[in-house]
């Protein structure tokens, strides 16, 4: 399964491909060139994009040419538009952890004022534009951010993109929606190809489901005085639960936990007891489909001061009466239900 995703831009998350076809025929006006319709374009266009224009006009230096495309293609009539699925495809790497990045050949200004107004910054941790040959840049990419190559793909619409995934040692996905054709992208050999990003979150769903039972560690925080810590996440249908998650291998329980709780909310904990296992069998409530073995504790918080990481949206202080009112999943709300009967929970007057 990939951990890491290296997304194009243009024709992958977005459609632009109108405004690209009228800015392209606006510059080869100017020199005489006749216009390219929609198809003829497709199979002409071609990354590094000096190539294209290498072909068409030979004589022009690109200097010139971007010259006259940035400014038709900011008065171009077609929208630029996010593509079916892509917005969805975004929230679902986030709400899994799934670390994100842009690298595109687009204009930079252009593309930050598109990443904006579609509100897509959040998902990305780091984004390269303006990138003439994306092969010059994807061995930094892994390199600066700590990607283990087994573990990352690179997502794009063009022959380009899967030649930059193979020159990066990476995985490269083909998806159907951009700039080529699919015999174009067949001609290259994609390790996988979709016809759009909702087939590649349904296949990629399907790699993660595991053979065997997942164990996961969780714990139920409180303050010391009568109040639980109740955060609210994506991975469980924006319900309300305990932070927590999976044991990495050589680390004891207690371990996991404390690494876990202190990074999806920044408290470190102390007085650990242990309450109940769970069985979490293909639950409706999580994102996907899987069986997790959930540890679950009572621990008190070190300090109240709670920074959320990406994977919750919200968190709460709150009585074990109050926190009953929320809509928890059910395994929180079974052990809420068991730390009560065990005393675990210290009262506000203790």
């Amino acid at each position: 399964m990939f951990r890491n995703l290296i997304f194009d831009w243009s024709g992958t998350l977005v459609d632009d491909l109108g405004p690209v076809i009228e800015a392209t025929n606006a510059v080869l006006g100017k020199y005489d060139i006749p216009a390219l319709d929609r198809e003829g374009f497709r199979r002409a266009f071609r990354l590094p994009y000096r190539e294209f224009y290498a072909e068409l006009l030979p004589d022009i230096p690109l200097e010139e040419l971007e010259a006259h495309f940035r400014p038709a293609f900011d008065a171009a009539v077609t929208p630029v538009t996010v593509l079916p699925h892509a917005r969805e495809k975004l929230e679902w790497c986030t709400a899994l952890g799934i670390r994100c990045f842009v690298l595109t050949s687009m204009d930079s200004l252009a593309f930050e004022r598109q990443m904006d107004d579609f509100g897509f910054r959040k998902h990305f941790e780091a984004t390269y534009s303006g990138v003439l040959d994306k092969r010059d840049l994807i061995h930094r990419i892994i390199e600066t951010h700590g990607l283990d190559p087994a573990e990352t793909a690179f997502v794009g619409d063009m022959t380009h993109d899967v030649e930059t995934a193979r020159h990066g040692g990476i995985a490269s996905i083909a998806v159907l929606t951009g700039y080529n054709h699919a015999e174009i992208l067949a001609a290259v050999r994609p390790d996988i190809t979709v016809p759009d990003l909702g087939v590649l979150r349904g296949l990629l769903d399907r790699r993660r489901e595991s053979a065997r039972p997942v164990p996961t560690v969780g714990a139920l925080i409180h303050d010391g005085k009568g109040k639980v810590l109740m955060i609210r996440t994506h991975k469980w249908g924006n319900r309300w639960g305990i932070p927590g998650g999976k044991i990495e291998r050589g680390e004891s329980t207690e371990d996991a936990l404390r690494r876990e709780i202190h990074e999806e909310t920044g408290l470190g904990i102390g007085d650990i007891r242990f309450a109940l296992v769970q069985d979490s069998i293909n639950s409706p409530e999580f994102i996907r489909p899987e069986h997790f073995l959930l540890l679950n504790y009572v621990a008190g918080a070190t300090g109240k001061n709670v920074i959320l990481n990406d994977e919750a949206e919200e968190f709460r202080w709150l009585s074990p009466a109050d926190a009953f009112e929320l809509d928890l999943n059910q395994p929180t709300r079974v052990l809420l239900t068991e730390a009560l009967g065990q005393e675990l929970i210290p009262h506000a007057d203790a």
